[in-house]
């Protein structure tokens, strides 16, 4: 059947073809062949997915004068304690296509790496991350050892332990082989490693697909023999990674093998002949998923994104290219896809800090959505602590060290440094302790505060210092107010960090990198006050004293304390009265709002009966709040100061937070003028004085 079918009956047979092979009896390795074979040859007549929403006139949120902007929670390198010993022994895939080869010279152009890939990125839809670019270790070259070095050096003090290099042999020749020989030659490199044959052919479509080879494979019992005894070599090397004693060798794609079992036979037969002794032999689960043991095989290696199902996201894009033809999907859910089992035998766990082949693949990517460092983190604690018990093996992989153009990497970006890295050693250091009741501090009690009016600031801090509280106070404010704004804190005996930053975002900006700060630090919860005056109206002092004096007037604030620390539901403490609804007082914020919620990875957030909390003051659980937090918002993206009333990112997100508190499962409460305690409930149809209906 030719490719001149229409799309409609090409998509018609697609579902009857896909019917009908899901109900035909067959072996997973017969499986996983067939369907192979229908990619490569008419991968075309698959369906095209969702689309996302065009652009209609509104100028899109997105960077426009830099791609390499520090977002919330930027990260810089720091010394940390690992625990000893480690829990783990994590292993991360490595790729070595950053140094030139005169093959990719001829077939890409002159001087290619996958820099050229990693830099040609744009972002596609609002909130794309691209291009995703290196950060201390910078566009490095592989063919210099010392790049190599400094990589080990980092991977140890992070609590990486090996190296899983991707080995490209191709029927007696090998490609990228440069920078494995000079670690193989520098024996002062101090991190283990170990070989995955990426034994795909190699194609213009870069996923070892499609008709217009570049090179491709040469299996046989011959290349078999020539294979084992080239490799034997690394294998031989002390710092090789050794799975109970025995070598471990990887295969990136068993089903290309005529005869994977055959293949292993002779593997084993002439290690044991020529010194290596037993191997372990394991693959990759990314393409095909047999039973190891029907392969002759020791263990299979969980690759996720691979062999994963994931909710697509794409028809709520709001694209910058409108003829986007790539799909979103949440990364949220590699964590309870079938793949992550813990209790699989022969099964090594796998996982992914992030995934975007935007670079490999432009306008046509897989991007996965609402990744973060702290759900990497928690996701890689959980594979570790379980993996043990499971399968008697430390071992867990990691997708990847350095997938750049696949947005799969552990190494420091521009955007937000080390912070996958700190991740990995926090997981480590999170499954090595005891489990423990979670710590509510009985200590300070922390405010965050900006202070844009600085007479105001003398005020809120006045109040502070009629409760029975000790306060720690996190206060923001701009560079030119910043000796000003130190004056009055100094007078205020209270112990206070002052942290400046440009005019933009007005409140809500700085208390999302304040709140970034505190909850990397434990804190557990605190009291977000501005500076509030709203210039614009005549009731802006008395808003914001009614705010203020019912957060954490005398009194107040000794209630809303001891319900956050005798309450761990409890994730937001507003003051009644300024808990109003968002059908009636959306503004100018409706469509900004919507894209904030989707873009943050929360529900749609148009449902009649939704409440937030007018002014931005309020009590909060830091942990009610990670998915606003997890979303690392560039400060690039929120508006600098020029008088607005409604319409800027800081308003959509105002109406943002009650909405992430709930749906992280948390309850909100409000404080009453007599400390009384009530639950919001709907929307008063009382008119609110500090805001028109829009």
């Amino acid at each position: 059947m030719s490719n001149s079918l229409s799309r409609q009956l090409r998509t018609t047979l697609f579902y009857a073809l896909r019917t009908a092979f899901r109900l035909t009896p067959m072996s997973q390795a017969t499986r996983d062949r067939l369907r192979q074979r229908f990619l490569d040859t008419r991968g075309h007549w698959v369906p095209e997915g969702p689309k996302g929403k065009a652009p209609t006139g509104e100028l899109p949120r997105r960077p426009y004068v830099r791609s390499d902007e520090r977002a919330i929670g930027y990260v810089p390198y720091e010394k940390g304690e690992l625990p000893d010993p480690l829990p783990a022994t994590l292993v991360a895939f490595y790729l070595p296509q950053f140094h030139t080869i005169p093959e990719n010279d001829e077939w890409w152009g002159k001087g290619f790496t996958e820099w050229r890939n990693v830099t040609r990125a744009l972002p596609q839809f609002e909130g794309h991350y691209q291009p995703k670019l290196p950060g201390d270790l910078g566009f490095y070259d592989l063919r210099n050892v010392e790049v190599m070095h400094e990589q080990a050096r980092l991977a140890r003090e992070y609590g990486i332990s090996a190296f899983c290099f991707y080995f490209y042999w191709f029927g007696g020749k090998t490609l990228l082989e440069t920078p494995l020989r000079n670690w193989l030659n520098d024996k002062s490199i101090d991190l283990k490693f170990c070989l995955c044959w990426a034994n795909e052919k190699w194609t213009r479509t870069w996923d070892g697909r499609g008709d217009e080879i570049l090179i491709d494979q040469k299996h046989s019992p011959e290349d078999d023999i020539a294979f084992i005894e080239h490799v034997a070599e690394y294998m031989r090397d002390p710092r090789y990674l050794r799975v109970d004693g025995k070598p471990m060798l990887v295969v990136y794609r068993p089903g290309l093998f005529p005869d994977m079992a055959a293949s292993a036979t002779r593997w084993r037969a002439w290690c044991a002949e020529h010194g290596i002794g037993e191997i372990h032999l394991a693959y990759v689960r990314s393409f095909e998923t047999p039973e190891p043991r029907d392969l002759k095989f020791d263990s299979s290696i969980q690759f996720p994104p691979n062999g994963t199902s994931l909710r697509s996201q794409t028809a709520s894009l709001r694209l910058l290219n409108p003829h986007y033809a790539g799909e979103a999907l949440d990364w949220r859910d590699l964590s309870t896809s079938p793949q992550a089992d813990k209790g699989a035998r022969n099964q090594f766990p796998g996982v992914t800090p992030c995934w975007d082949n935007e670079p490999r693949r432009p306008g046509r990517s897989r991007t996965l959505l609402h990744s973060s460092p702290r759900r990497y983190r928690d996701w890689l604690a959980d594979r570790i602590s379980g993996n043990a018990a499971a399968q008697g093996f430390d071992l867990v992989f990691i997708n990847a060290w350095n997938e750049w153009a696949e947005g799969a990497m552990l190494e420091p970006d521009a955007r937000l440094g080390y912070a996958n890295l700190r991740a990995t050693r926090d997981a480590l250091n999170l499954s090595a302790r005891e489990p423990k009741a979670p710590q509510r501090s009985e200590g300070s009690t922390h405010a965050v505060i900006h202070a844009w009016y600085p007479e105001v600031l003398q005020e809120i801090l006045a109040t502070l210092s009629t409760t029975t509280l000790t306060w720690r106070l996190l206060v923001t404010t701009t560079h030119a107010l910043e000796n000003e704004v130190r004056d009055v804190l100094a007078h205020s005996g209270m112990e206070f960090k002052l942290l400046t930053l440009e005019n933009r975002g007005r409140d809500i900006l700085p208390f999302l990198v304040a709140a970034e700060s505190l909850l990397e630090s434990g804190v557990d919860f605190a009291l977000k006050l501005h500076t509030k005056r709203s210039p614009h109206r005549k009731d802006g002092d008395t808003w914001r004293r009614d705010l203020v004096s019912k957060l954490a007037g005398t009194g107040q604030a000794e209630t809303a304390v001891s319900i956050l620390r005798s309450r761990p539901n409890v994730g937001m403490i507003a003051p009644a009265g300024h808990v109003i609804g968002l059908d009636t007082y959306w503004g100018a914020n409706r469509t900004s709002t919507k894209a904030l919620a989707q873009r943050l990875g929360l529900p749609d957030i148009d449902a009649e009966g939704t409440t937030f909390a007018s002014g931005s003051m309020f009590w909060v659980r830091l942990d009610a709040v990670r998915p606003i937090l997890d979303a690392h918002l560039l400060p690039g993206e929120f508006e600098t100061e020029d008088g607005q009333i409604d319409g800027t990112l800081a308003h959509a997100m105002e109406r943002m937070f009650k909405h992430s508190v709930e749906n992280a499962g948390y309850e909100v409460l409000a404080l009453t003028d007599d400390q009384g305690v009530v639950t919001p409930g709907a929307p008063s149809t009382d008119r609110y004085p500090h805001a028109g209906p829009g």
